[in-house]
């Protein structure tokens, strides 16, 4: 008995540390509730000074996440969001886009720092938050491991797709991190990062290589930052083979003709590099051998389906030898008939082992295109079509391979930049060598060249009738005028 009750009395203090243990913020299971869950996570993570939380109700006047992103990528110096206030002391502010307290679509910290220990008590609360949808973090003293730790939260969360850090100099300049292969991120804003050439250089690569490209990234600012010309051209690098960003933003960014006249020449027609051109036969070959291979399966399918459906004929057919043979006739079309039938079923059920082969094997004839199903099919094509080494509008031009250009960028912003009328002229070159498509805004203002420069002015036009908020705007006036009158 007194040994029981020794044994008793030592396992007491440790199941009251199991207990004290399942307290802790790693064992804590978030409600999704803001309020309540942000206080108590950071007071088990040990943090004394807890962040004020400001909840602000949504009203009929804010704009949607997504269309404000589009607009704020474009704009020089654009105002502080609505839901912004200054306080003097830590505080996280979120908009909510009802009125439930657990719809939180916006998160906002500014002006003091996220460090590891805050890190982690964000991963994990922004994943429970289902109606996030973007995150701004203005002057919050990010390190490369908090943006890494960062990085790793907006991939749990399923609806965050604007991220807005601006005013967070990282000396590793690791933001490419945020638009991997696998990035979600559609909306990204690294304004006034002092981001140099070395980070542009990653930032490039990571918006497309030979071998692979961001596919999500609609909108991207780099505005107030130093990328130079070195970091022109290799963000210039990037959109060779990205067919995905539709907004840039490199306004203020010590920009001369050097690296302008690359951004120029990647939205009109380029000549591919030894490197691409490898790339583009191996796909090309890729694409020619995977229809072959799929037809000697379809072939050998039906010939094996096809024997026992000439048997079931020949039993069929044993009871009318003594037909004429005006009526021998229609029964040849019978069995013609059920060979097609015979061979269509075998096709369906060859279809049905078709299906695990790779995307990228599928062919171009009619035939194989209606054996596969809907969405794999439309996969494939889609697949195909995005990538630039394969573009049917690829000419062979005095031994080189011409690619018709970055058509899928629609707006490019190089205000306040060094560019002289020498690179005012290669862009308006590209703009005119745009048939379809291509850019409809390109801001060029507070560069190095007087306001009325001939160059400057043809661009001006050529915009202005390209841009479609210009259209609606006219239209507005003529429909005013006709009223009027």
């Amino acid at each position: 008995m007194k040994k029981r009750a020794e044994k008793a009395a030592k396992e007491r203090p440790e199941s009251g540390a199991g207990d004290d243990a399942a307290k802790s913020a790693d064992d804590y299971q978030c409600s999704g509730n803001l309020e309540r869950d942000f206080p108590e996570l950071c007071a088990l993570a040990g943090i004394n000074e807890i962040p004020l939380l400001k909840l602000r109700q949504p009203t009929a006047a804010s704009p949607s996440t997504d269309s404000g992103a589009m607009e704020e990528s474009q704009t020089e110096i654009s105002p502080g969001s609505p839901v912004t206030t200054w306080c003097p002391k830590a505080c996280v502010q979120a908009e909510l886009e009802n009125e439930d307290s657990q719809s939180v679509k916006k998160i906002i910290i500014s002006g003091w720092q996220v460090d590891e220990v805050m890190a982690e008590v964000l991963s994990k609360i922004l994943p429970s938050l289902s109606h996030l949808q973007s995150l701004k973090m203005w002057q919050a003293r990010l390190t490369d491991r908090v943006l890494l730790s960062l990085k790793i939260t907006i991939s749990m969360c399923s609806n965050l797709r604007t991220v807005i850090l601006e005013g967070n100099p990282i000396p590793e300049q690791s933001y490419h991190i945020l638009i991997g292969e696998d990035s979600m991120i559609t909306h990204l804003s690294l304004r006034n990062n002092c981001i140099g050439e070395e980070g542009a250089c990653l930032i490039g690569s990571a918006l497309s290589t030979v071998h692979s490209a961001n596919k999500n990234l609609l909108t991207l600012n780099m505005a107030f930052n130093s990328i130079g010309d070195g970091g022109a051209i290799h963000i210039a690098q990037g959109l060779r083979l990205n067919r995905s960003l539709l907004c840039l933003s490199l306004a203020n960014n010590h920009i001369t003709d050097a690296g302008a006249v690359c951004l120029a020449e990647v939205i009109g027609p380029f000549a591919l590099t030894h490197e691409e051109i490898v790339e583009r036969r191996r796909q090309l070959m890729k694409r020619d051998q995977s229809p072959s291979q799929v037809d000697v399966a379809d072939s050998k399918s039906e010939r094996t389906l096809s024997i026992p459906s000439s048997s079931s004929l020949e039993q069929s057919s044993k009871g009318t030898k003594s037909a004429s043979k005006k009526k021998d006739a229609p029964k040849k079309e019978e069995k013609t008939a059920a060979l097609q039938t015979a061979a269509t079923a075998g096709k369906k059920e060859v279809t049905k082992k078709d299906t695990k082969v790779p995307r990228g094997q599928g062919g171009k004839s009619e035939g194989k295109d209606k054996r596969l199903p809907g969405s794999e099919q439309e996969t494939g094509e889609v697949a195909e079509a995005l990538s630039p080494l394969l573009d049917p509008g690829i000419r062979h031009i005095d031994g080189k391979v011409i690619q018709p250009g970055n058509t899928a960028l629609v707006s490019l912003n190089l205000a306040g930049n060094k560019l002289t009328e020498q690179s005012l002229q290669r862009f308006l070159a590209s703009v005119v060598g745009q048939a379809e498509g291509g850019l409809l805004r390109l801001s060029l203002s507070r560069n190095c060249f007087p306001p009325d420069c001939e160059t400057f002015l043809k661009i001006q036009e050529i915009m202005s009738l390209k841009d479609p908020l210009n259209k609606t705007s006219s239209c507005q006036v003529d429909n005013e005028q006709r009223q009027a009158a």
